[in-house]
C-alpha cells in the first residue's frame, strides 16, 4: 500500500474516532447533567398549553402581509449564487492556506474550513427546500429543476425527500401519521431499539435518507417505496441527478488528491451539514411543552402551532433563518426570505400562541436527547404526549 494510501485510510479512521469519542462524551454529560425545568429555560408559550379555541389557518393568514407569500426568481437565485460562491470561495481559501500559511496552522484552518463549510452546506439544503416547498418562485417546473441541481451537490434525492417532507407538513406532530421523531406506541416493534448517542449526528440523516424511521420508515433511495406513488419518474429522474453529481467528484478529485482530499474537503462538511439535519428536525417538533397528539386529537392547526422557534446564533442567517419554524409549518409556500417578516406579524398578532425556546442549541439538543431517550416510547392509549 502506497504511503499516501496510509495517510488516508488512518485520517479518516481518526476522524471516525474522533467524532464517536466527542458523541459520547456529549451525551454523558447531557445524561449526568443536572438540566431545568422548561420553567426555568429562557423561553416563550412553552409553560401554558394552546388555547382551547384557535384561530384558522385563513384567519392566521390574513394576519401575515401579503409580501410573504411572493417569491421571485431574482431573489431565490440571488441566494444560489450567493451560497454556491461562499462554497467555492471557502474551498480556495482552504486550498491556499495550504500553499502560503505556515504548517502550524494548518490544522486550525481545517477545522474551521469544516464549520464554514458545513454550514454553508445546510444553507444551500435550506435553498433546495424552499423549490421543494414551491416558495422558490412561481414556476413549479423551474422549482423542481433548481431543486434538483441544488440538492444533488449535497448529495439529497430532492423528489423524495420533498414527497417525504410534503407529509411531514401535512401531519406535524401528529405521532399516528408523521414521518419522522414522534413518540412510538409501546406495541411497535420497533419500540425500545437502541439509538444511537445524539441520534448518531449526521450519520442519523444518512440512516434516515437510506431506511427511514421506524415504524413508518421510507427509503429515500427506492422510487417503488410507496410514498412516491404517481412519481416514480421524477424519483428517477431525481437519481440521475445524484449520480452526475458524484461522478463530477470523482472527476475532481481524481484529479486533485483522490479519496483522502474528498473525505477532507467534501465529506466531513457533508457530515456537518447532515448533523445540522438531524439537530435541527429534532429541536423544532420536540421540547417539553410541546405536545404531540394521537389521530382523533390532532388538527392541522393544532400541530403546526405544536412546533417550537429556535435562533442558531452567529448562524441563524447564515442558514437562511430556519429556526422561524412556526410560520415555516402554517404556511410553507412562504420563502425563507420573508419568514422573519411573516414571523413578526404572527406574533404581534397571536402573542398566545407563539412557541420559542431560546436555550442555545447543542445544549438544547443534548438535553432533549436525553428525555428522548427515557420516554419516547408511550401506551398505546395515549392521546397527548409531551416530554416532562
Amino acid at each position: 500500500m502506497a504511503l499516501s494510501e496510509i495517510v488516508g485510510v488512518n485520517f479518516v479512521l481518526s476522524a471516525f474516532f474522533f467524532v464517536r469519542a466527542l458523541s459520547k462524551a456529549l451525551i454523558t454529560y447531557a445524561q449526568n447533567a443536572d438540566f431545568p425545568s422548561h420553567t426555568k429555560i429562557k423561553s416563550r408559550g412553552l409553560t401554558e398549553p394552546l388555547p382551547k379555541k384557535l384561530p384558522t389557518a385563513v384567519d392566521i393568514k390574513k394576519a401575515i402581509p401579503k409580501a410573504c407569500f411572493n417569491p421571485t426568481v431574482k431573489e431565490s437565485m440571488y441566494y444560489v449564487f450567493q451560497d454556491f460562491f461562499l462554497v467555492t470561495a471557502a474551498y480556495a481559501l482552504m486550498k491556499a492556506s495550504e500553499v502560503f500559511l505556515p504548517g502550524w496552522l494548518h490544522w486550525p484552518c481545517v477545522f474551521l474550513y469544516w464549520a464554514v463549510q458545513g454550514t454553508l452546506f445546510t444553507a444551500i439544503f435550506v435553498l433546495g427546500h424552499d423549490c421543494g416547498h414551491q416558495s422558490f418562485s412561481h414556476h413549479g417546473w423551474f422549482n423542481d429543476l433548481a431543486g434538483n441541481i441544488i440538492h444533488s451537490f449535497i448529495l439529497v434525492p430532492y423528489t423524495m425527500w420533498k414527497l417525504s417532507h410534503k407529509h411531514h407538513h401535512k401531519f406535524t406532530n401528529n405521532f399516528d401519521k408523521d414521518e419522522v421523531f414522534y413518540p412510538v406506541k409501546e406495541s411497535e416493534p420497533c419500540a425500545g431499539g437502541k439509538v444511537l448517542p445524539g441520534f448518531g449526528f449526521g450519520i442519523g440523516w444518512f440512516g434516515y435518507v437510506l431506511r427511514g424511521y421506524a415504524p413508518r420508515a421510507v427509503c429515500h433511495l427506492n422510487p417503488m417505496d410507496p410514498m412516491f406513488k404517481g412519481h416514480r419518474l421524477a424519483c428517477v429522474i431525481t437519481l440521475l441527478f445524484n449520480m452526475v453529481s458524484i461522478y463530477l467528484q470523482y472527476c475532481h478529485f481524481s484529479t486533485f488528491g483522490g479519496f483522502t482530499a474528498w473525505f477532507k474537503y467534501y465529506f466531513i462538511p457533508l457530515f456537518i451539514f447532515a448533523s445540522y439535519m438531524v439537530i435541527i428536525t429534532f429541536l423544532h417538533h420536540n421540547e417539553m411543552g410541546i405536545t404531540w397528539y394521537n389521530d382523533s386529537e390532532w388538527d392541522f392547526v393544532k400541530g403546526q402551532l405544536q412546533t417550537v422557534d429556535r435562533h442558531y446564533g452567529l448562524v441563524h442567517k447564515a442558514i437562511h433563518h430556519i429556526g422561524t419554524h412556526q410560520m415555516h409549518h402554517m404556511f410553507s409556500k412562504i420563502p425563507h426570505y420573508r419568514l422573519e417578516m411573516a414571523t413578526s406579524a404572527f406574533r404581534k398578532t397571536f402573542p398566545d400562541l407563539v412557541r420559542i425556546c431560546d436555550e442555545p442549541i447543542l445544549p438544547a439538543f443534548m438535553r432533549m436527547f436525553a428525555k428522548y431517550e427515557k420516554q419516547n416510547i408511550i401506551a398505546d392509549t395515549t392521546k397527548e404526549f409531551a416530554y416532562q
